[in-house]
């Protein structure tokens, strides 16, 4: 079955109801049994169907006009994956829901593993029971995506200690020991063989059956890494770690195995490893069902990370995650107990706090959407609740958005009644590694010019 087939359609994450179809269009492909002349109650029992899995994977669905001028337009999240849909009037199953990855590259998920290689974080996708998807393995994430996280798992597996006793045979002088009397007696006739006893013992070592099924994981992962089923950029990429692991494993003979088992004696380390090591070993199979990444946190901790960049050239340092945590008794049980700032630049008594938002305003700057205007509304109450912890009468913030090329523009919010006044920076930034070095250079200059406007507010004061 061809993609086209296999496929309803496929959007980019952060779409803002742009991408529409019509009705009649999908009565003649895909609804075929329906009345086209109440197309527009097909279209309501199809988001009924599927309302469950269009939630999980954070699309939502919005029917504009009535009976056969009805249409549907789609509203992307931060979510991305595939889902299987099921036909309003037989209730079958048809093709699959596809969120892809907004990004230019001509492999979706490259930039997004050169972007985890660098932040050294692992998002790993969630999965949940549905149907089989009909486009099988072509949309699912790729075999290579897991076997990248294996070589990061045992490559700090193989930078450490990890011996264990392995029953071996030997051939001793002496019978010391577990003899195997059925292998000695087959060959004692022999003169020259009387004094060999076939001998098990318990050989601390590193080299072991476990190493030796991990071996055989390993290999599974470098064939395919090295494959030309992989992007140029990420082969090239692991060339030098997996000839490391390589010389590393060298002595190391691989045994086959369809499951490595734990050991409640594993160190965090090995656990780890075995962990995605079966993943490898099973994913092949797995049913392909319903699956989603969230690119929020990919986001989050790119921001965190080029923040953290600049603070080292400025010699500030950058606080990740810090909570401001609520003192209260008793607490009502929809209170927040914390609120938490996704970055505080600090420098001395000069404070920025930043929040990154992987949300569509920037991919959609002169759309005059409703939901667009709410969610930036929010974005802004909430950087302005972060930065009321600043103690100094002018507040800086940045609230990051993904955007196709670095961009920023300031927002200056006054208070007439007691002078204090709040810089809100809306800052745009490519998810692109070749990007980086741009970023931190346009954000190195309006930190610092931020810092003399601070330090020459101060020195007036005093």
């Amino acid at each position: 079955m061809s993609k086209q087939l296999d496929i309803f359609c496929e959007i980019p994450c952060l779409s803002d109801n742009t991408f529409s179809l019509k009705g009649s269009l999908l009565q003649k492909k895909w609804f075929k049994s329906a009345d086209k002349r109440i197309i527009g109650q097909y279209l309501q029992k199809f988001i009924e169907y599927n309302n469950e899995l269009l939630h999980f994977l954070g699309v939502y669905p919005t029917i504009v006009g009535t009976d056969q001028v009805a249409t549907v337009s789609f509203r992307t999240t931060s979510f991305i994956g595939t889902i299987p849909l099921r036909a309003p009037d037989t209730g079958k199953q048809i093709g699959d829901f596809v969120v892809s990855p907004r990004f230019s590259g001509s492999d979706r998920f490259q930039d997004y593993i050169e972007i985890l290689e660098l932040l050294g974080s692992d998002i790993s996708p969630v999965v949940i029971n549905s149907k089989p998807l009909v486009s099988g393995n072509n949309f699912r994430p790729p075999f290579y995506l897991e076997a990248i996280k294996f070589i990061g798992s045992i490559e700090e597996l193989i930078n450490r200690p990890w011996r264990k006793f392995d029953n071996k045979e030997q051939i001793c002088a002496e019978p010391i020991g577990q003899v195997n009397w059925r292998k000695y007696i087959n060959k004692e006739f022999r003169v020259e063989d009387r004094i060999k006893f076939p001998v098990r013992k318990n050989i601390l070592s590193n080299i072991h059956f476990e190493y030796e099924q991990l071996k055989f994981v390993f290999d599974l992962c470098k064939d395919n890494l090295l494959s030309n089923n992989v992007p140029q950029r990420i082969r090239f990429s692991f060339l030098s770690r997996i000839k490391y692991i390589e010389e590393k494993l060298y002595s190391v003979k691989p045994r086959i195995t369809n499951q490595i088992n734990y050991r409640s004696s594993d160190s965090p380390i090995v656990k780890v490893c075995k962990e995605q090591a079966n993943k490898i070993l099973n994913f092949h199979l797995t049913d392909s069902t319903a699956w989603r990444v969230d690119f929020s946190d990919v986001f989050e901790k790119y921001v965190q990370y080029i923040f953290k960049e600049v603070a080292y050239t400025t010699g500030a340092r950058v606080i990740s995650n810090f909570k401001f945590r609520s003192r209260s008794s008793p607490k009502y049980n929809w209170e927040l107990k914390h609120i938490e700032p996704d970055v505080v630049y600090q420098k001395k008594d000069f404070h920025i706090f930043v929040d990154a938002k992987y949300k569509a305003n920037l991919y959609n700057k002169y759309s005059s959407s409703d939901f667009l205007k709410d969610e930036f509304r929010h974005d802004l109450h909430q950087i302005l609740a972060y930065s009321s912890f600043s103690k100094t009468s002018h507040k800086y913030c940045f609230l990051c958005y993904p955007s196709t090329s670095f961009e920023s523009r300031q927002i200056k919010y006054y208070n007439e009644l007691n002078g204090v006044t709040n810089s809100v920076f809306i800052v745009g930034m490519p998810i692109e590694k070749n990007s980086i070095s741009e970023i931190k250079k346009q954000l190195f200059s309006i930190v610092t010019s931020i810092e003399m406007e601070y330090s020459n507010e101060r020195s007036t004061i005093f």
